[in-house]
């Protein structure tokens, strides 16, 4: 099977909400951060291993606890999966923290501040130029 074909991207898909719902309902480990998200999952070729990236709200201790928590529950979770979906190996977890979403909710919050610093520069320099026009006509 090749990396990207159709039958790896389902079974990506597959694993990926089986995981996430094991994650939200099913394990009651306390290091996990309940703001714990699968991003995505990334199957080998194989069925021999899988990496998932997983995003956490909060800060860095909290993301290395969440991760340390679901490095112990994965026997667990390939268990559940090798009961949930009918692979001919189920794939050993390797849990990776993922950062993108946080990037790119402060790059969002960067480009808000621009666009308004620049909306109120602009209407600034309109009621300037607006006074300088009346200036100049009553002269």
């Amino acid at each position: 099977m090749r990396k990207n074909s159709i039958k790896n991207t389902r079974i990506n898909g597959e694993v990926q909400k089986v995981l996430s719902n094991l994650i939200s309902r099913e394990i009651k480990d306390p290091r996990i951060n309940p703001m714990t998200s699968v991003v995505s999952v990334d199957v080998a070729p194989d069925l021999k291993t899988a990496k998932v990236y997983i995003s956490v709200l909060g800060d860095e201790e909290s993301k290395e606890a969440t991760r340390q928590g679901l490095k112990s529950a994965a026997s667990f979770m390939r268990g559940q999966l090798a009961k949930t979906l009918n692979l001919r190996n189920t794939p050993e977890l390797t849990f990776i923290i993922d950062n993108s979403i946080e990037y790119g909710v402060n790059m969002s919050k960067l480009i808000d501040e621009v666009n308004k610093n620049n909306s109120s520069v602009s209407s600034e320099t309109s009621e300037g130029s607006e006074s300088s026009e009346v200036s100049e006509s009553s002269e």
